[in-house]
């Protein structure tokens, strides 16, 4: 199974489960369930990615624990070696972060619709409307894998050693610190040594993929070698998936994310803190 599937191979792809993880990360005034009830892919349930975090923790988007995950799945329909294609309609491309929490928790078969909603209607595709279903009866098993998420110990290892290049998916704005973070209490800037590559030079003017190619490329252009080891941040983890799916699309597979991102980092006043500004 592709891991980016086109409106055309999914339109013929009639064994797989398709969610939509729309996600208002910055956005509270949308709703993405109703977004979805208005119209979605034919045939979609709505993963509802707004509620799968860790509600014990003050951070805004840590993953959820594994149980949790696995019962929303359950609740869906969804089994362990279902096929699962991910799309969404939000600016912050949130099907990559359901794709990583997927991957997070053991799952394999799991791919993105390359464009999300605004390419499948683009192209003149139907939608369907009305509520979204929970047909239940679903028997997936979710377990963690450590290898893809960085806690806020390891990398505070990591920038005192150098170990692992850390690449920031947010602007260049917030980056450097002449933009402030939207979040109380968190400061300007980015953590010592990060490079910066903002994720939407992964996607050309439609909003669709680059090719593989140009993927490396762009993490090469800001000093990145892709292969050796990346671990991604961004504000709140959700834009770090982005540039992880990034690399898994161009064939590479020493990656991690740090859940806690700046959201996190930024806001203690133990972690050093670098800025252009």
């Amino acid at each position: 199974m592709k891991i980016l599937m086109t409106p055309a191979d999914l339109t013929a792809d009639t064994g797989a489960t398709i969610l939509d993880a729309t996600y208002y990360a910055l956005e509270p005034g949308r709703d993405a369930r109703a977004d979805f009830e208005s119209g979605h892919v034919p045939g979609a349930l709505f993963l509802d990615l707004g509620e799968l975090h860790d509600h014990a923790s003050a951070l805004p988007s840590m993953a959820p624990p594994a149980q949790q995950f696995q019962a929303r799945l359950r609740a869906l329909g969804i089994d362990s070696d279902d096929r699962v294609v991910l799309y969404d309609q939000a600016p912050h491309k949130t099907a990559a972060r359901a794709w990583w929490l997927f991957r997070l928790f053991g799952f394999e078969h799991v791919s993105l619709l390359d464009g999300g909603l605004a390419r499948w209607k683009a192209e003149g595709r139907p939608l369907e409307t009305g509520p979204a279903g929970e047909p239940g009866g679903g028997h997936a098993t979710a377990w963690h894998n450590p290898a893809l998420v960085r806690g806020l110990e390891e990398m505070e290892a990591l920038v005192a050693i150098g170990a692992a290049q850390i690449v920031d998916a947010r602007s260049a704005a917030r980056f450097s610190g002449e933009e402030g973070d939207p979040r109380p209490g968190v400061a300007r800037g980015h953590m010592p040594g990060a490079y910066n590559l903002p994720y939407g030079k992964l996607f050309d003017a439609e909003g669709n993929w680059r090719s593989a190619d140009e993927i490396l490329a762009a993490f090469r252009a800001v000093g990145v070698d892709p292969d050796a080891p990346i671990v991604t941040t961004c504000g709140s983890g959700i834009t770090a998936s982005i540039l992880l799916f990034g690399l898994a699309l161009a064939g590479k597979s020493e990656w991690a994310l740090y859940d806690g991102s700046w959201s996190e980092w930024g806001a203690l006043p133990q972690t050093p803190k670098e800025s252009v500004t």
